[in-house]
């Protein structure tokens, strides 16, 4: 017992109560089935249980009917959703451990320390895996620039992803940023860990029988976080900052003791079973063992390690204090088990056993605050095949009524270049350190330095090993509010092309959903449509799902986001020093468009950005072509014959030659092939532009293949020039690079 639990504080709970039960984020129904499934009305404590494991967040009560439609199986895959994390088979008897998980509503009330802990938490599911994290990405989203918020959250976040991540010592090496007004309410932050482990060393929540010590392991538990995962599952109103006490409060170098500790504790072979304290705390996690290994748990709470005064059941249990794990241990290791983590001097505790009646009790003063049967916390939670309404497809465009301005096309590149979404986000990335552990090769950004190269995909080589993982976090917002459907399929797509631009082979996906509130049909109707493209795209692609979390209710004052289902890739490349960067590597270099272009201008970056409309249709992505065209570039690559590569996405064609020209400082002659900016700055799918000094070699394999394949020009001098115009690659660099920069520095 510790020293601050001895004596019993003056507890005085409120009455349980529906209108309570409504507060914690339960509704009438629901409250009256925690009652059938007792026969008796819940305690405090019970009631808090109940409303965490049977919220959004931690149930995925609205959307688990649909997510059983995603394929989550594979030749490579180990272990699919499920788990802590999703595990793949990465040859050499290793495995690759990734998963990507939001922490938004935490991140709007408190950006640094929301976005820190939300680092935090996704490499915990990591390496509770007995996986070593070895990279971190993120996907963010922000309001239209000129909120007056923005400006802040964007600070307040990259700080947080970069003081955690940094502090960790794991590299943060891809992501997005993007802006627009939908978020000015509700920002995104989802994070992405990657990691490696061997496959004879993976752990899992379950596997724990009965008569097994409960142990606690990491940062003491305070106040902080209390009914996080019920903030994370309701809509914001506006002025919602009172929510600041549910954030919580991350510790970085404890977080790398941590991971040093597990990891070693791992060696031993001590561990049964182990859950990290996410979402919902000490109850999660025991709840996920008890329900996973079919046993009940006794707490002894007095014994859980507290770092603030007169702690009550409820507190503690409800508590998302960061930092910390809940392990189950074979009987007589306890000793050893200690000895290895008070040496990383971090807090042990055995705090309870495992048991045979499927109920979780829990003891705290000499009394019991809790017994319930496990099984219902899970397997009756609230499952709804909410109302749907089919989205309705916006009108086709005439794409041929969007020239270019009187500008010109190189006028109008150089628009996107510096707009919001396309501008460098060098002052992100270079806030996040890309390099530590040294197996970095492709990093964030546009680059081509000594130190630095970049791809459509970051690139991180396995120690000791040539092979290295590919990773990319994608999606297109405005496709999937046009047509969740295709802009479902497409964000996957585009997952599989940026991968397979650097040359490594697409294996498996992790994703986060993040809409606005699924009771609203039209929203129910996003999210089924994304969710049936995600699958179809996945099964065509052989691109299995294998974690992911679902992030709903992300609205302020009832305005829903863009419906994003962020989708993370992993890929693997046998040999590294075959893969393709983006920069052109040298002058007199052929310049070929690998796919067909029609000119689609619908939901454009052009069309927003240099016509200020927001309207059409998404781009149709033929999974057909995604898969053929994806395969003849990949065998391009690998067998030398490409030395850049860049899938076509924001902006079009020209927007992905300039980045090319960008990122090595040489220009490019474009043929006149077409004046029409739809030609230009059209995002049909299934594309990728080259460039390779055996153009010849090329277009008779593609010729071969069916495969249309087009020369657009040549890399030479320093300019890009079409159509009598030229513009210097530096001007581009330099407005690619003003943006962010001069927006940040503002007061």
């Amino acid at each position: 017992m510790t020293a601050l639990a001895k004596q019993k504080p003056a507890i005085q709970e409120p009455a349980i109560t529906l209108e309570l039960a409504k507060s914690f984020g339960l509704s009438e129904s629901e409250f009256n089935l925690v009652n059938d499934i007792l026969g008796r009305t819940p305690t405090y404590t019970e009631l808090g249980i109940f409303s965490v494991m049977w919220s959004e967040h931690c149930s995925y009560k609205s959307s688990r009917l649909h997510l059983k439609k995603l394929p989550t199986e594979g030749k490579c895959v180990i272990q699919g959703p499920g788990e802590n994390a999703g595990v793949i088979d990465i040859g050499d008897g290793q495995a690759a451990v990734f998963k990507m998980e939001s922490h938004n509503h935490p991140s709007y009330i408190e950006p640094y320390q929301g976005a820190a802990t939300g680092v935090g938490g996704i490499m915990r599911d990591v390496f509770t895996m007995g996986a070593r994290p070895i990279a971190n990405l993120n996907a963010l989203r922000f309001g239209e620039p000129s909120h007056p918020k923005t400006r802040t959250l964007v600070k307040g976040v990259v700080a947080g992803i970069s003081g955690y991540g940094n502090c960790v010592g794991v590299p943060t090496v891809g992501g997005e940023t993007n802006f627009h007004k939908s978020y000015n309410g509700n920002n995104l932050v989802n994070a992405m860990t990657v990691g490696i482990a061997d496959q004879d060393k993976i752990y899992y929540a379950r596997g724990a029988g009965v008569g097994q010590p409960i142990v606690y392991v990491g940062s003491k538990t305070g106040r902080d976080g209390i009914h996080g995962a019920t903030m994370a599952s309701a809509e914001f109103g506006d002025g919602n900052e009172e929510n600041r006490p549910t954030v919580q409060v991350g510790d970085p170098f404890t977080e790398k003791l941590l991971i040093e500790a597990c990891l070693e504790l791992m060696q031993s072979d001590a561990i049964i079973s182990i859950q990290d304290m996410g979402a919902a705390g000490l109850t999660s996690s025991a709840v996920e063992i008890a329900s996973k290994g079919e046993i009940g748990v006794v707490l002894d709470l007095d014994h859980v390690p507290q770092r603030e005064l007169n702690m009550v059941p409820y507190e503690i249990m409800l508590s998302e204090s960061q930092e910390r794990m809940l392990m189950i241990l074979k009987p007589g290791s306890e000793s050893q088990a200690r000895a290895i983590i008070e040496k990383w001097d971090l807090d042990f505790a055995v705090i309870g056993h495992t048991t045979d009646d499927q109920r979780l009790k829990l003891n705290m003063y000499g009394e019991c605050w809790c017994d319930i049967p496990v099984p219902p916390l899970v397997d009756q939670s609230p499952l709804y095949d909410r109302p749907s309404v089919a989205p309705k497809k916006p009108a086709a465009l005439d794409d041929a009524s969007y020239p270019a301005t009187s500008s010109g096309l190189l006028g109008d590149l150089k628009t996107l270049m510096g707009c919001p979404d396309i501008a460098s986000k060098r002052w992100i990335w270079e806030q996040y350190d890309s390099l530590v552990m040294g197996e970095t090769i492709f990093s964030p950004g546009i680059a081509n330095t000594q130190a630095l190269k970049s791809g459509d995909a970051a690139l991180v080589k396995i120690p000791n090993k040539d092979k290295a993982l590919a990773m990319s976090s994608d999606v297109t917002p405005r496709y999937v509010e046009a047509d969740p459907y295709e802009g479902g399929k497409q964000a996957v797509a585009e997952s599989y092309r940026n991968i397979t631009a650097t040359g490594a082979t697409p294996l498996a996906v992790t994703n986060n959903l993040n809409f606005g509130n699924p009771e609203k049909p039209e929203i129910m109707g996003q999210i089924v449509a994304a969710l049936d493209g995600m699958g179809e795209a996945c099964r065509a692609l052989d691109y299995p799902i294998v974690s992911g979390n679902v992030s709903l209710y992300n609205e302020t004052s009832g305005r829903a986001i863009q419906p994003t289902p962020a989708i993370g890739g992993v890929g693997l490349i046998a040999d590294y020093k075959k893969s393709a960067p983006i920069a052109f590597a040298a002058e007199g270099f052929s310049v070929l468009v690998i796919g067909d272009t029609r000119g689609h201008l619908g939901q454009s970056l052009f069309l927003r950005e240099v016509h200020g409309q927001e309207k059409g249709g998404a781009p149709a992505v033929d999974l057909a072509a995604e898969k053929k065209n994806g395969d003849f570039v990949r065998d391009l690559i690998l067998s030398g014959l490409v030395s850049s590569c860049h899938d076509v996405s924001d902006g079009g064609l020209l927007v992905a030659v300039a980045e090319m020209a960008i990122a090595s400082g040489i220009g490019c002659t474009l043929t006149d092939h077409s004046a029409a900016s739809s030609f230009w700055f059209g995002e049909d799918q299934a594309r990728y532009v080259i460039a390779t000094d055996k153009a010849d070699d090329i277009l008779a394999k593609a010729h071969s293949a069916g495969i249309s394949a087009t020369v657009i020009g040549k890399t030479t001098g320093a300019d890009i020039t079409l159509l009598g115009q030229s513009v210097a690659v530096s001007d581009l660099l330099s407005i690619n690079e003003t943006w962010l920069p001069a927006y940040m520095s503002q007061s």
